[in-house]
């Protein structure tokens, strides 16, 4: 499986991610009542472009490197938001809302 967005993601949804992906494979969507991102296995290319992009290190290049349930996630999700309408990003430089 390619990269994968961790449960750091839930609740902060930065998606400055989205603007670097080659073949817009990141969707947003709410999971426990917050906002997250999932990446979609079946389309992305394991280019690396959205991993420097998270302020908060929300994103890891493998399956290996996230819990099962973050794997279980995005695989799960990706095909229930892709036609999600996109979302603004979240400046980079906003502090985070959760401790992580």
């Amino acid at each position: 499986m390619p990269y994968v967005i961790t449960e750091k993601c839930l609740g902060e949804r930065y998606a400055t991610c989205v603007d670097v992906c080659p073949v817009t494979c990141i969707y947003p969507g709410e999971h426990k009542g917050e906002v997250y991102m999932v990446i979609d296995p079946e389309v992305c290319i394991d280019c690396g472009a959205c991993l420097p992009e998270c302020p908060i290190e929300a994103i890891v290049s493998s399956a290996d490197e996230a819990s099962p349930e973050a794997v279980t996630l995005n695989t799960q999700y990706a095909p229930l938001w892709k036609d999600n309408a996109p979302v603004d990003p979240r400046p980079a430089n906003d502090p985070p809302r959760k401790k992580h």
